[in-house]
């Protein structure tokens, strides 16, 4: 035994090295390269065969700046013009919270409860988020999927925690808005008899392109779900009347009804009007996928502004916009797509377990106000 262990001391590293390297002489062994010295040597061979060794990335990232550098003025790329600004924030806006990992979407939904009590949870749904999970929307994160995480969350991260949160009503994808979420079964079961009544009320603010004639009034037509045939074959909800025009053209007449239309009444009515567009508040009657879209878009041809489905009947493109609202919303057809549908459950009214009235108001989106901006459009409250 060494000195160095009779004394409980550790062995100083060099000497490890040398006895390491002795020890290999003696028996023939090649000693073991250092991984530093290994990619020297492999570097080396490289530069021996004619090879072009490989660039790391904080030298590629170098070399990058210096190649810049040395072009001139008139080649260095184009400063950002207010179009690309414009489209870059609507694509970071629509798809902000898609593809998120629960807890980040779980953390947001925390951050935007808009009330709560020892029943219900109501909570403001951000743009483009599914209310329910689909197999047909791989990869992007539902409301329901993280409520396990944020009741967790709101009960202070408990560890043996009976708080849980059940979906009740939900919102289109593409709706932003009042989203309501109840603590316990039986609060589920007297929200949805309440909506069977039709006493849960849920007014929506939608920006239209065009002018609601006339300015408030309610549309009782029937919705139905049609395939549309042709280059691009795929389904929308259609409108399917009960009365047609007679052949004299000066009244109407009934018609059978559809067996497979829903029946769907939204009452409307236009806050303001400016510059070809209107903000307008809906009330629907009734619960019919896409109602409130269909109802606007065919019924009083004032199709929702951002609604790239119900903006033509016979194909799936994105929505045609007049060069003047074109001109006030900063952007080229071209780039409409990014254009989020505006379409906001802004006030949610409903009766209580204990009998006691609950209405709630959503903030504004800020892609929405910057659209009322931009297309002069005022709110009431500004207007009184």
């Amino acid at each position: 035994r060494s000195p160095c262990s009779k004394r409980g001391l550790s062995r100083p590293p060099n000497l490890r090295v040398r006895s390491t390297a002795v020890k290999a002489a003696d028996t023939g062994e090649k000693p073991r390269l250092r991984a530093v010295d290994l990619a020297q040597k492999v570097q080396q061979e490289k530069l021996k065969s004619g090879e072009k060794p490989r660039l790391r990335a904080v030298d590629l990232a170098q070399k990058v700046q210096q190649e810049k550098g040395k072009r001139p003025a008139a080649e260095a790329d184009p400063p950002v013009s207010g179009q690309q600004r414009r489209v870059t924030e609507l694509k970071r806006f629509s798809l902000q919270l898609q593809n998120v990992h629960p807890n980040v979407l779980a953390k947001h939904l925390h951050k935007s409860v808009l009330y709560q009590d020892k029943d219900l949870v109501i909570i403001n749904k951000p743009y483009g988020v599914p209310s329910w999970s689909s197999g047909g929307d791989s990869g992007v994160t539902s409301i329901s999927s993280v409520l396990p995480v944020l009741s967790k969350m709101m009960d202070g991260m408990k560890i043996n925690s009976d708080f849980q949160l059940l979906p009740c009503l939900g919102l289109e994808k593409e709706t932003s808005g009042a989203l309501l979420l109840a603590r316990r079964e039986e609060v589920v079961e007297h929200i949805l008899n309440l909506n069977r009544n039709n006493q849960v009320q849920i007014k929506y603010w939608v920006i239209t392109v065009g002018v609601p004639v006339p300015s408030e009034g309610v549309i009782d037509i029937p919705v139905i779900e049609r395939e549309v045939t042709g280059s691009q074959p795929h389904y929308k909800m259609a409108l399917s009347p009960l009365f047609r025009m007679n052949d004299a053209g000066d009244g109407v007449t009934k018609v059978r009804a559809n067996r497979q239309a829903h029946s769907a009444v939204t009452k409307y009515r236009v806050i303001d009007s400016s510059n070809g567009c209107s903000l307008v508040e809906l009330q629907p009657y009734t619960r019919v996928k896409h109602q409130t879209r269909v109802h606007m878009a065919y019924a009083l041809t004032c199709p929702i502004l951002g609604d790239h489905k119900y903006s033509h009947w016979s194909k799936l493109a994105p929505q045609k916009l007049p060069e003047r609202v074109l001109g006030k919303l900063g952007l080229q057809q071209s780039k409409i797509r990014y254009l989020p549908l505006h379409l906001l459950a802004r006030q949610l009214t409903l009766q209580g377990t204990n009998q006691a009235e609950i209405q709630v108001s959503c903030p504004l989106p800020k892609y929405f106000i910057q659209t009322l901006n931009r297309l002069q459009l005022t709110l009431p409250d500004k207007k009184d």
